[in-house]
């Protein structure tokens, strides 16, 4: 009996995601277009993260360890 009732419950949340096109609020409008443009971005254009904001991650491995060069900003703390 609770099964069939997860299901359902798992289907009806499923069935609540956006299909449409994102829109400002009712009242509300895009922000200003960037200087130099005439027209305003799209939505979709600004939901892009861009690349400084979340960059790939090196997985590049040690195969050996290696000194490390002199850090001249490596200090000791001050007393």
């Amino acid at each position: 009996m609770r099964a069939p009732a997860a299901l359902l419950l798992i289907l009806a949340l499923a069935a609540c995601g956006q299909k449409a096109d994102l829109r400002p609020a009712a009242g509300n409008e895009l922000p200003v277009a960037p200087y130099g443009r005439e027209e305003r971005l799209p939505a979709t254009v600004l939901l892009e993260v861009p690349t400084q904001a979340a960059p790939e991650r090196s997985v590049e491995l040690r195969k050996r360890s290696e000194e490390r060069e002199d850090d001249p900003f490596d200090l000791p703390p001050a007393e």
